[in-house]
């Protein structure tokens, strides 16, 4: 069982999560604007309480994006000084995979539509569906997108999909619309946290996708084309 640290700034919510021995720690906070004061003593909390050291762990996992450009700046730039003091590889995670994954966890979720609140009229968006490991798999591509851009072009007539983030709750008229064959939203679940961000992780680091320090990114999705990759679009 490996060991892993995992932190998300991304959104409002400021998370940091602890894999050790098979137990997970967590630590949350929603505070839009006091990431950089609340991480780090997160972490130092969390490492405290399993009594180790970051050079014990076997990597660190941050939440990449999409989300706040601020947020996800923050976290990277955290996550690469933590991992590179402590020469430890890091794992890039989704923070939409992280949402999709807390829908399984709370609500055995298996097809999910993660939307985060992009603003300018916007949504980060992707589809996720539950692989044999039991991890959320990407279908087609992230993207961020108007609503009636959304609803316009997603052709799912046949599926059935969880719902959740703070997209759904902001555009919730709007997206009502989807062609799908029905949405249920997963209560209590606004934001990614750390703790979801763990099973990716972990499954991630045992198929080696583990990447040094210079190579993790962040991920902001806005360059990235929209609803011509939609999944159900020819």
């Amino acid at each position: 069982m490996s060991n892993i640290l995992a932190l998300d700034t991304s959104t409002e919510n400021c998370s940091a999560a602890l894999s050790i021995n098979g137990e997970v720690l967590v630590r949350e906070f929603v505070s839009p604007r006091e990431h950089t004061k609340r991480i780090l003593p997160m972490v130092d909390s969390l490492l405290s309480e399993a009594g180790i050291k970051l050079t014990d762990l076997d990597a660190l996992a941050f939440g990449r994006g999409p989300g706040s450009f601020t947020g996800v700046r923050i976290g990277t730039g955290i996550a690469q000084g933590l991992a590179f003091g402590a020469d430890l590889p890091m794992l890039p995670v989704s923070t939409l995979a992280i949402m999709a994954q807390g829908a399984h966890r709370l609500h055995n979720a298996t097809d999910v539509l993660p939307a985060i609140d992009a603003r300018m009229g916007e949504i980060y968006f992707a589809q996720y569906q539950l692989n044999d490991a039991g991890i959320m798999t990407l279908v087609g591509n992230e993207m961020v997108i108007t609503a009636a851009e959304l609803v316009a072009n997603y052709n799912q007539p046949e599926r059935e999909f969880y719902t959740l983030g703070t997209g759904w709750e902001t555009y919730a008229e709007q997206l009502a619309g989807l062609n799908v064959s029905q949405l249920t939203a997963c209560e209590g679940i606004q934001f990614p946290i750390s703790h979801d961000m763990i099973a990716i992780a972990t499954a991630d680091f045992a198929n080696g996708k583990a990447v040094a320090v210079e190579d993790a990114m962040p991920v902001y999705v806005r360059d990235t084309v929209t609803w011509k990759k939609l999944p159900g679009r020819e």
